[in-house]
């Protein structure tokens, strides 16, 4: 069962939003050094990275911090069968095409476009993440700048 998102996109530097359940990225990907890539896989086969479903998130709670009030919230979702109905953070507008894949290709960390998640306890935009700031990466990188790059 994959996680329902929530379509909300905030502003950089926006408080961080009310989830479900009270995810860290810190506790994964900072304490314990998880790779993004590990829990949002799509990224390295396709346009979306995608949200870990709460099965794959089990995959590890079953056995891993099992008294913690949060890891019980997990397994209440579990149990009922019921997908997190997480609020979104980054959302490109619809005459945005983004893809995750060639740039995950090319070696571009995930914190270059969404900021060091690896501190975040709760997850925010850490900046704009606007035309500029993609042009200049792509000018940088020497990758292509033609509209029809992103806009398709």
């Amino acid at each position: 069962m994959r996680c329902l998102v929530v379509l909300l996109a905030l502003a950089a530097g926006a408080a961080e939003p009310d989830q479900p359940i009270a995810f860290s990225h810190k506790i994964h990907a900072g304490d314990y050094r998880i790779d993004c890539l590990f829990c949002h896989s799509g990224a390295r086969r396709s346009a979306v990275s995608g949200i870990p479903s709460v099965q794959f998130c089990m995959g590890c709670h079953k056995s891993i911090a099992m008294t913690k009030p949060e890891i019980a919230r997990l397994r209440g979702y579990w149990e009922r069968k019921a997908p997190i109905r997480w609020t979104r953070i980054v959302k490109e507008p619809d005459y945005v095409f983004f893809n995750h894949f060639p740039h995950v290709q090319k070696g571009v960390r995930c914190q270059e476009c969404h900021g060091p998640v690896e501190t975040m306890v709760r997850l925010r935009l850490d900046h704009a993440l606007n035309m500029d700031r993609c042009v200049s990466c792509h000018r940088q990188r020497n990758a292509s700048i033609d509209c029809y790059t992103c806009h398709r």
